[in-house]
């Protein structure tokens, strides 16, 4: 048992669960604890049923209990990949808004927002989604903007979009609870080189080259940001040129500098991203990732995908199911 002073924190893992985001939320509190002397923090893992967990790197975890048996937690924090699900989403999705309110703080980790935004308890709340699963997520939940920062601290729920996100998260958490200075010493620990908190947006790759959206030249961001915006209506590129104020002969000649990639080959490379989103992550058909990343036709989209990724988007798929058979919803092939 912890006692009254305890901040206890429960994490909710499911099959497939990635163990760098538990362990970088984790790892925190306990030097917190450490350097404090006391115990500021007490934590508890959780599954469904309360059985042995095995995260995305094959190590298994031993719950300390069942859900149905948490009775109270100061927080409790979801993480999964995007394709879990309860086995027993009624009750499981009830004990979760019962422990919402009776005072429970609800986050998730990284992949943990979408069990969480299905089980209805994000509504009406702003949280971090991590880019590489945004499109998926728009795509699920449609009514729903995510936000493109790397922690959301929004009331009572409190998102991380990644595992050094996640570190992020434990520190304000410890600021808050005995002061910047112990958090300070925690990220020093660690090396950590700096707390990020909200407001913070998480930095994307470009394509094929060694930089992030945030270090290309202003041309090349606009663009992208005009791509990443049409993906299922796809523009002209000599349509975006006259939109960023460049010819089209500059646009090419810049992007290709910079990202390694002719603005055609990086807009197609955006859509093939987002189309294996929506198969590695979704339940959507081959036909219906077609039209959602603006192809009539599956034929393109599983030429382009070839091309771009090196295999077929059904074996691509296969591969992850491989993964998932045993322990979640498996992903159609059709």
């Amino acid at each position: 048992m912890h006692s009254d002073e305890n901040i206890h924190i429960g994490f909710l893992i499911f099959p497939g669960f990635p163990m760098a985001c538990l362990t970088s939320m984790i790892e925190p509190l306990r030097a917190a604890n450490e350097i404090v002397g006391r115990e500021i923090f007490a934590w508890s893992l959780i599954s469904e049923d309360g059985n042995r967990v095995e995260a995305s790197a094959r190590v298994g975890f031993d719950p300390h209990m069942a859900l149905a048996n948490v009775e109270m937690l100061d927080q409790l924090y979801l993480l999964s990949d995007p394709s879990s699900h309860f086995n027993d989403r009624q009750n499981s999705n009830g004990k979760l808004r019962k422990l919402a309110r009776h005072g429970t703080t609800i986050g998730a980790i990284s992949g943990g927002v979408f069990p969480l935004a299905r089980s209805g308890l994000l509504d009406g709340h702003a949280a971090s989604v991590h880019w590489c699963y945004a499109a998926a997520f728009a795509e699920e939940f449609p009514d729903f903007t995510p936000s493109t920062d790397v922690i959301s601290i929004d009331a009572r729920r409190l998102t991380a979009s990644g595992a050094a996100a996640a570190f992020d998260l434990s520190l304000h958490l410890i600021e808050k609870a005995v002061g910047s200075g112990v958090a300070t010493e925690v990220a020093c620990w660690f090396q950590h080189p700096m707390m990020r908190g909200q407001g913070v947006p998480q930095r994307k790759p470009t394509f094929a080259a060694e930089s992030t959206n945030d270090m290309l030249p202003r041309m090349v961001r606009d663009a992208i940001a005009m791509f990443s915006d049409h993906l299922e209506d796809p523009l002209n590129i000599a349509d975006v040129a006259r939109e960023v104020g460049v010819s089209v002969r500059q646009l090419e000649r810049v992007f290709q500098n910079t990202t390694g990639r002719t603005p055609l080959v990086y807009y197609r490379s955006l859509r093939m991203h987002k189309a294996r989103q929506l198969l590695l992550y979704g339940n959507y058909t081959i036909s219906e990732v077609s039209a959602a990343v603006g192809y009539a036709s599956s034929f393109t989209l599983i030429k382009n995908y070839t091309e771009v990724f090196g295999i077929h988007p059904k074996d691509d798929r296969k591969k992850v199911n491989m993964f998932r058979a045993s322990r979640n919803r498996v992903a159609p092939l059709t």
